[in-house]
């Protein structure tokens, strides 16, 4: 397109809601292109003028075009875009813009934009890796992942230390807070799974056992299974879907929210003023959920053995015979270990959550399938260990 067609496609699109005029002269270094603006720049007057204006000035390249601001009373961010759109394009170009007679406080704003920066923050295409790299990525994130978490435990262990000193720094009102929705308001959700549990287990184990004569012995079956194992194991799984993924989220939107920053500029320290009541909560939560779970769930394999003639006394005289008070410490003693895991590891996901809308989501993720693997894993280790101590 010429530089007269370019002008012609200017006046048509812009001249019957703002001043324009325009002229097109011819020098050593290639066209120069003069227009003319008067009245006021605003989102009404260039809806019309925009695109027409940018795709015939492009398709014109005149090697400078000279603005002349002088008479415009009005000046929005519309008009501002436009002059720093023709501003990027000229420079993209090669070419020169040059604005005559803008009052000063639109130049100020135009000022505010460089054209530079637009082309550095533009979206780059993602460039493909390959299998060495991403390998080398994910040893760099676990390992920097595995520092933290080390640093978080002996953090973690000193606010402790101090909160026993000091009982009465502890944010009491908060802790009991979360003590109540971590645990009590944990009851149901924790009755119907361990009810289940137990009630499933025992009919799977009441078919074979009935080969051999043997249906009685479910009852041995469910108590030391629930009590020694599955009892600690599911609460623990469902805490940390519930409780630890909510401590992530609130944490992390404090985070995000810049307000654990805020804590911290007043003197205050996040571990002891937000962790240390999470932690307490679920190390006295998680214990007296397995108690309640673990009585639950045998009361589900009761249900089996009453559908099969047995009464009621001779299931629990079954239970009470096989069961010793080792093996209900045993399994108390992992609801221990899982409701402090539980509690630091959503604290700490939540503590790592990054900016963006989606950081809140990611952190509580995290923080379940983090806590899920360590659960499994912690739980492998009590086995070994009470196997060589013989319990």
């Amino acid at each position: 397109m010429s530089a007269e067609k370019a002008v012609a496609s200017l006046k048509k699109a812009g001249a019957d809601r703002v001043g324009l005029t325009t002229a097109v002269q011819t020098g050593p270094d290639g066209a120069v292109l003069t227009v003319t603006l008067s009245g006021r720049l605003e989102a009404v007057s260039m809806a019309s003028l925009w695109r027409p204006t940018i795709s015939a000035l492009e398709e014109a390249r005149p090697a400078l075009i000279k603005v002349d601001a002088s008479e415009v009373t009005y000046c929005d961010g519309a008009g501002i875009s436009l002059f720093f759109e023709l501003l990027r394009r000229q420079e993209k170009n090669g070419g020169r813009l040059e604005i005559i007679g803008l009052a000063e406080e639109f130049q100020r704003l135009l000022d505010l934009f460089d054209p530079a920066e637009f082309e550095a923050g533009a979206a780059k295409r993602a460039q493909p890796s390959n299998i060495l790299a991403e390998t080398g990525r994910t040893v760099y994130l676990v390992w920097r992942d595995a520092v933290q978490f080390i640093a978080f435990v002996g953090e973690l262990s000193i606010a402790l230390a101090q909160a026993a000193r000091h009982p009465g720094k502890i944010r009491w009102a908060d802790t009991l807070r979360i003590c109540e929705s971590t645990g009590v308001n944990a009851l149901p959700i924790i009755a119907l799974i361990s009810f289940l549990v137990g009630l499933i287990m025992a009919f799977q184990a009441a078919i074979p056992m009935r080969l051999f004569g043997a249906e009685i012995y479910v009852a041995n079956l469910i108590a030391l299974s629930m009590i020694r194992e599955l009892g600690p194991l599911m609460t623990a799984i469902v805490l940390t879907g519930r409780s630890g993924s909510a401590f992530a989220a609130e944490l992390g939107t404090m985070k995000v929210n810049e307000e654990i920053d805020a804590l911290t500029t007043m003197g205050l320290d996040p571990m002891g003023f937000l962790v240390v009541p999470r932690v307490i909560a679920g190390l006295t939560m998680t214990p007296l959920l397995t108690v309640f779970a673990d009585l639950v769930g045998v009361l589900g394999g009761s249900i089996v053995l009453l559908s099969l003639g047995y009464p009621m006394v001779t299931y629990v005289n079954q239970v009470l015979t096989s069961v010793t008070y080792v093996d209900f410490l045993g399994g108390l003693a992992k609801s221990f270990v899982f409701g402090l895991m539980i509690a630091g590891v959503g604290c700490l996901r939540g503590l790592q959550a990054e900016t963006g809308a989606s950081a809140v989501g990611e952190s509580t993720t995290r923080s379940v399938v983090t806590g899920i693997i360590l659960i499994v894993l912690i739980d492998g280790a009590f086995s070994v260990v009470y196997f060589y101590l013989g319990i």
